[in-house]
């Protein structure tokens, strides 16, 4: 597998996960995510993409292989952030106090952090709605505040988990394009998680094939697109030959698996 052109900033190496269950999600995983780098994990469900994600932040440890990612970083800042596919936000609390929450648990008081989550709510553009509850957003506004508790503690690596899946395509493309420009302007190493091919070709630097469970990497496909990415990069013949190229490795009999 191809190296990141920068240092790795989060890798397994021949990480393998089995369940208590008895069930092996994953099976000598090995990746790299350079500093800055965007790379995004395409498979069928159920084939470990989650999983991978979940042994990075910490939440499983691998049954097998080792897992490297910062452990320590700094006052009010985490070494990785989780974005979901739910906006998982505490529908009590308004948007400013959720927004808060990662650096409320670390110690900092309201009004020590009020500057930082005023300018992470700026940021994704919902400076008018720090006093909104959850249920008077829509569902890209619900994201935009996930993605901003996670950019407020100033991350190494941004772990998504297929955080888009649910919206409408408008909403999908409109925070396909915010995010690059966040995940550029910060020069944060992200993990994405999607089943959708052309979400993948238009945010990625590398896009990772999984096959299908146990879950392991069966072709890695480099986007050879500069940033920032312009909207009309999604019509040219370029990303067509992505997609098409992403969409026939994942119909390869190794990914998709006996059973589909």
């Amino acid at each position: 597998m191809e190296l990141p052109a920068n240092p790795p900033t989060a890798e397994l190496i021949k990480a393998s996960k089995r369940f208590d269950t008895g069930v092996l999600a994953l099976s000598d995983v090995s990746l790299s995510i350079g500093s800055g780098e965007f790379v995004t994990l395409l498979g069928p469900s159920g084939c470990g993409k989650s999983t991978i994600l979940r042994l990075l932040a910490g939440l499983e440890i691998p049954s097998a292989g080792i897992v490297h990612v910062p452990t320590e970083y700094g006052a009010q800042q985490y070494a990785t952030a989780f974005v979901f596919q739910e906006p998982t936000l505490m529908p009590w609390a308004s948007v400013f106090h959720n927004v808060w929450l990662p650096l409320r648990l670390q110690g900092f008081s309201r009004s020590h952090s009020r500057a930082r989550v005023e300018a992470a709510l700026k940021s994704v553009g919902l400076e008018d709605f720090a006093q909104a509850f959850p249920r008077q957003l829509s569902g890209g506004m619900k994201m935009r505040v996930s993605i901003a508790r996670a950019l407020i503690t100033e991350p190494k690596i941004l772990l998504m988990d297929e955080p888009f899946a649910a919206l409408d395509d408008l909403s999908r493309h409109r925070l396909n394009n915010d995010l690059l420009h966040w995940q550029q302007e910060r020069s944060i190493a992200t993990l994405f998680v999607t089943h959708n091919i052309a979400e993948a070709v238009f945010l990625s630097s590398r896009v990772l094939v999984m096959g299908a469970r146990p879950g392991r990497i069966v072709q890695e496909r480099a986007i050879d697109e500069p940033y920032p990415r312009a909207s009309t990069f999604r019509d040219s013949e370029r990303f067509s030959n992505h997609c098409r190229a992403l969409a026939s490795a994942l119909a390869q009999p190794t990914t998709l698996g006996k059973d589909s």
